[in-house]
């Protein structure tokens, strides 16, 4: 496992993700081990939620830790149970396990996403230990979705993860965890064929480890240069900053994946961009505008500044803002215009390449938008 820690005011509540390449790698399992350790040291510990998922271990190693009875919430005739938040802030212990952290909770609940619970929980002063699995990073989705060819429909966003004090990567190596899923320690046997020939493939393992441990370097050099910069041990360099230009196109959620990896992989501000013209008809477009505001939306969870520009051409309000604000990488959707339309009538993309210098300009081609739950 590899860890790693940030120095915060002794008063913050203080999170702590477990990170692993796929289920089955031991998350919950060295989470709860990580609990014990700490009730022994005299810290008052509770169980919020953990799901063990049929794994005996996994159940067994529970023990004696105290556990918050889940709340019960009706649905649709009949009673589903989520955690219970405000249970927790009324027990008010040091600590709170809560696992699954990309779950979206039943409709009723106080919160959508469970991820959201555990911000509550932080901001009522209560530690928190979470479990999650890399192909529930947001910014991961297209990559792990065209690897695994599936659907992730549960995410997280990345400004999330960079809010951990500690990330804690569970690592084992492919041909373990595929051991692992023949004897039935993840799924049932009659799953166990389908698995290993799908999302257990040694391709699509091999990656989404390497994923894992990237992420985990990725906040390691963050954590890093945050504290050389706290502890004045040198000049912070000068940030890159990125612009993603927003459309209302299906797809663009794409961009905004993009522009967040680039962004957290230079450690830069970015910003989400939409210019509106004079005959915009954007708010009159039920379906046009929904698509924005959801993209602004995913912007904001990712962590970008969200910038809203007006102007006779979308041309100029781009290159004046990138101008203004020293940006220093753009990415574009590509075109679904014909080559001779752009010969015609130009193209965004080729003006801004004629008028802003010294800029890295990145073309992601568009896609049919993943339906997801």
């Amino acid at each position: 496992m590899a860890e790693i820690q940030v120095e915060r005011p002794s008063e913050a509540a203080r999170l702590r993700i477990y990170i692993g390449a796929a289920p089955g790698v031991g998350k919950t399992f060295h989470m709860l081990e990580d609990a014990h350790l700490k009730r022994k040291q005299g810290l008052d510990l509770v169980i919020g939620l953990v799901e063990p998922h049929g794994r005996a271990e996994t159940a067994d190693k529970i023990g004696d830790l105290e556990v918050v009875p889940l709340r019960v919430i009706p649905y649709r005739g009949v009673e589903l149970k989520e955690m219970d938040v405000e249970a927790i802030i009324a027990r008010r212990p040091h600590t709170v396990i809560v696992d699954e952290l990309a779950h979206t909770n039943v409709p009723g609940s106080k919160n959508r996403k469970r991820y959201e619970d555990v911000l509550e929980l932080l901001n009522a002063g209560i530690n928190v230990m979470t479990a999650v699995n890399i192909q529930h990073i947001e910014t991961l989705n297209d990559a792990v979705s065209r690897s695994a060819n599936t659907v992730i429909r549960e995410t997280i966003p990345d400004s999330f993860l960079k809010r951990a004090d500690e990330v804690v990567n569970v690592d084992v190596t492919v041909e373990e965890l595929r051991q692992r899923l023949r004897e039935g320690k993840i799924y049932a046997s009659e799953k166990v064929e389908q698995s290993l020939a799908n999302f257990f493939r040694k391709g699509n393992l091999n990656l989404l480890r390497e994923l894992s441990l990237r992420a985990t370097a990725e906040q390691v050099s963050k954590r890093a240069s945050d504290y050389r910069r706290t502890q004045g041990l040198e000049q912070a360099p000068i940030p890159e900053k990125v612009l993603v230009c927003l459309s209302t196109r299906p797809g663009t959620e794409r961009l905004l994946r993009v522009g967040a990896r680039v962004a957290g992989r230079l450690a830069s501000n970015w910003y989400a961009v939409y210019v509106t013209l004079p005959n915009d008809k954007t708010h009159s477009e039920p379906d046009a505008h929904a698509r924005l505001q959801e993209y602004q939306r995913m912007a904001r969870d990712l962590g970008a500044q969200v910038v809203n520009l007006t102007g006779k051409n979308v041309s100029d309000a781009l290159i004046r803002f990138a101008q203004q604000e020293s940006i220093s990488h753009v990415i574009f959707g590509q075109s679904v215009r014909s080559r001779w339309d752009i010969l015609l009538r130009g193209s965004v993309l080729n003006r801004f390449l004629a008028e802003v210098r010294d800029v890295t300009v990145q073309v992601v081609p568009m896609q049919k938008p993943l339906r997801r739950g």
